[in-house]
């Protein structure tokens, strides 16, 4: 009888686990000029999110430079190690846990994707560079006891051209933090990330076009995602890792989905419905998914008042209708 129960018990434990698996509900927590305080984090806590990714900056004059800048005086301070840590602190206290994202900014906003020396010497020179900068932040990912730390942003060039300085630098990383390991690649780069089997979760920047359509509706946005899903769930079967949306989100703009990445000052008419249906969308087509472990809303800034709004046509969700979908959603996933 005692061996029945045990059974019992484990069998209800495991049906558990399979029907109310927590996703990762997150948003991507802009840098600032200045400290957060409880006020900031509010509305963060407010929409039901769990996670906030933390992002750091490093910065290159250009594509073929092999320096990366970081932690000056010039930077914004959420942008520096002090602000990151004060960011996360912050967030922690409120109970939302963090993603330390630090990520790479070109001059002129030219992509990181492209990023790609043309000796041997600077290659060498970036490696040493991106180390200094990416071990850093690990040290400060351990010390503040983040739950993920994501080791690059949109880096497929040197990604493919120096696999095995990423072998490397993921060990290093793994001597010095012990949380989960993420990558974050660009949602037409994934496929082609060689190191998934050495991290706990495939990290997709998911800004995959999925309609033509002025204002997309739910269903046609669905119909676009079935191009894409089964492309991403076969990268999770055969890495046996979970799908996890390092950036996901939609412009509050006509035909949001067909180019989801641009982020250029275009100022196209605001379409707000547009943006509710895209995400929703999305939100249909993976959270249900137990291969896809959640992601981060793209992008939330610190000053939640006076942000956004329905006269915006960019990413934030803030002071919009999307916003009470977000927390509607991220409510029923607690």
């Amino acid at each position: 009888m005692k061996y029945f129960n045990l059974l019992f018990l484990s069998l209800v434990c495991m049906l558990q686990s399979c029907t109310s698996q927590t996703k990762i509900n997150g948003v991507s927590f802009v840098s600032s000029r200045t400290a957060i305080t409880e006020e900031h984090v509010n509305p963060v806590v407010e929409i039901n999110a769990n996670f906030a990714a933390v992002m750091p900056f490093g910065f290159i004059k250009n594509l073929n430079n092999p320096e990366v800048i970081y932690n000056t005086k010039q930077q914004w301070y959420g942008e520096s190690r002090l602000g990151v840590e004060q960011y996360a602190k912050s967030l922690e206290a409120k109970g939302v846990k963090i993603m330390l994202k630090p990520q790479i900014w070109v001059s002129r906003g030219q992509f990181t994707g492209y990023i790609k020396m043309e000796t041997e010497a600077n290659w060498k020179k970036l490696e040493d560079s991106y180390s200094g900068f990416i071990l850093e932040y690990a040290k400060l990912a351990q010390d503040i006891n983040a739950d993920i730390f994501c080791i690059g942003t949109e880096l497929e060039q040197f990604v493919s051209n120096r696999p095995a300085f990423w072998n490397t630098i993921i060990v290093d990383i793994k001597k010095i933090y012990k949380g989960k390991l993420t990558y974050a690649a660009n949602w037409d780069e994934f496929k082609r990330t060689p190191f998934w089997s050495e991290l706990d979760y495939i990290g997709v920047d998911a800004y995959f076009p999925v309609s033509d359509s002025k204002t997309p509706t739910v269903k046609e946005c669905l119909e676009g995602w079935k191009t894409h899903k089964p492309v991403i769930k076969e990268v999770s079967d055969r890495h046996k890792k979970p799908i996890l949306f390092t950036e996901y989100g939609y412009r509050s703009i006509d035909y949001t989905g067909k180019e989801p990445w641009k982020s250029d000052r275009s100022e196209g008419f605001v379409n707000l419905e547009a943006q509710n249906n895209a995400t929703i969308a999305l939100f249909d087509a993976f959270w249900k998914e137990d291969w896809f472990a959640g992601g981060f809303i793209w992008k939330w800034f610190h000053d939640h008042a006076n942000v956004g709004g329905e006269n915006d046509n960019r990413f934030t969700p803030q002071n919009k209708p999307v916003e009470k979908i977000i927390k509607s959603h991220f409510e029923k996933l607690k």
